[in-house]
Formats: structure tokens, C-alpha cells, sequence
């Protein structure tokens, strides 16, 4: 399992109250689902190729509005022939969008309202969802530090900014292949990300990571620094003796 699977796995594993879970799937959604229309009428669709996501998922759908999700499992034809896990909701598909605020009287809506992420609480929900739908961090062990969220909507990215500020973690917006790329590479601030998601075995390895990269870092260049000094002991060493040589020379002459 990545790092990144592993995170979350565990965000996956954490009880929520249904006040959380509804700011958690309205972001889930907003970065992974569908809305579709057909002769029955319209009907939600999900997916994830992560099967902890899937489950997770699929029970929120059933626990907080009484609805029987159909799943399927597909197959990946290309590069990694990985699973694909499709949820989709054919009940109720708009009383749901109406409670996670996905549809109001103006229409459907890609990014959540502002006031769904006022407290730190619901920011903290926020997030959550934010980094199941989009979300990967790079393994400490083999990479420079790195976490970073994607959407297609802007408006959605300085939305995820504006939660991270909640809690003082400073994140940064970049485009890349049309999407909007929320980032953070600080290594103390993806700690407190993973400390706020409540991620605590994938957060003990991260810092356990960390101080040990920090620590060798720290020495390596503390070698370096020494092997430096040596370096210019022996430079300036050879230019005395050069100097005192070519004293000796001058003397005999004289």
C-alpha cells in the first residue's frame, strides 16, 4: 500500500457524526461523482479505483439517506489494470443533492457554499473529503515532501485554501493540465495536515521519516563542511611549505 493509500485508509476508518459526513461526501462528491439524467430520471454516480473510498462511501450514501447504492466493479483495460469501484444512487438522487448543497433553487453548483467550512470542525470535514477525492502525498522515504489536492473549479481551490488557513497550514495554487493544484511542500505542514485528518499512524511515519532524513541530512552536510575545511587546511598547508621552499632557495643564493 502507497503512503498515500495508507492516509487514507485510515481518514476512511474515523467515525463521523452526520453533520461531518455530510460536509465530507458533499466534497467527496463534488471531486469524484456525477449527476446524470435518463429516461427514469436523474441518478448519482460515483467512482474511485481505492476500494477503502468506495466503502466508505457507499456507506454514507446508505446510513444518512436510507437508499440502496448499486455497485460495480470494473477492470482497467490500460497501464495498470486496476479496479475501478462505480457507486450509483438511482433513489432520492435529489433530495441528496439538495441536503449536501450540491443543488439549490439557482441550479447544481460545483463548489461547496462557503458557510458548509465556517467552523474548524466542518473545515476539518472539508479537507477530509477534499484529499479522499483528489488528495496524494509523496512517500517521505524516497521523495522531497509534497501534498497536493486537484479540482477543475477555482473557485473550489481557494476554497481548500481558505480551510487550510483555518488551521495555519499556508497552501499554494497551481495549474497544471487545466486543473487548479492546491500544494503544500513544507514538511511540518503536511504533519499538521495529517495531524488535523486525524491520520495518526501514517503522521508517527511521516515525522519518523522526516527526522531521520533531517538528521542524515543534517550530517551529511556537516561531513561536507568538514571535509571542506580539511580540504582548504591542506590548500593553504601546501602554499606555506611552497613558500617556505622557495624562502630556502633564495637563501643559498644570497
Amino acid at each position: 500500500m502507497s503512503f498515500t493509500a495508507d492516509v487514507k485508509f485510515q481518514i476512511c476508518q474515523e467515525e463521523l457524526d452526520d453533520s461531518d459526513s455530510k460536509v465530507q461526501l458533499c466534497a467527496l462528491f463534488l471531486m469524484k461523482g456525477s449527476v446524470h439524467i435518463n429516461w427514469q430520471g436523474m441518478y448519482l454516480s460515483f467512482q474511485s479505483e481505492n476500494a477503502a473510498i468506495s466503502k466508505h462511501v457507499f456507506k454514507l450514501f446508505k446510513s444518512m439517506y436510507d437508499v440502496n447504492p448499486r455497485l460495480s466493479i470494473l477492470k482497467k483495460m490500460q497501464l495498470k489494470k486496476n479496479n475501478i469501484y462505480r457507486i450509483q444512487i438511482y433513489e432520492k438522487a435529489q433530495e441528496i443533492l439538495e441536503d449536501l448543497q450540491i443543488m439549490t433553487d439557482t441550479g447544481l453548483h460545483s463548489c461547496p457554499p462557503s458557510k458548509m467550512i465556517r467552523s474548524e470542525k466542518k473545515a476539518r470535514a472539508f479537507l477530509q473529503g477534499c484529499f479522499l477525492g483528489s488528495g496524494s502525498i509523496n512517500d517521505p522515504k524516497t521523495t522531497n515532501y509534497h501534498l497536493e489536492m486537484s479540482t477543475s473549479d477555482e473557485h473550489f481551490a481557494n476554497l481548500i485554501v481558505k480551510a487550510m488557513e483555518k488551521f495555519y497550514i499556508p497552501a499554494k495554487i497551481t495549474i497544471r493540465k487545466n486543473n487548479y493544484v492546491v500544494y503544500i511542500k513544507a514538511g511540518e505542514k503536511i504533519e499538521d495536515f495529517l495531524r488535523l485528518c486525524n491520520a495518526s499512524k501514517a503522521l508517527m511515519d511521516f515525522v519518523e521519516t522526516r527526522s531521520l532524513r533531517d538528521f542524515y541530512n543534517s550530517m551529511s552536510r556537516l561531513d561536507n563542511c568538514t571535509l571542506a575545511n580539511e580540504v582548504k587546511t591542506i590548500k593553504a598547508g601546501k602554499k606555506q611549505l611552497e613558500y617556505i621552499e622557495a624562502l630556502e632557495k633564495n637563501k643559498t643564493k644570497v
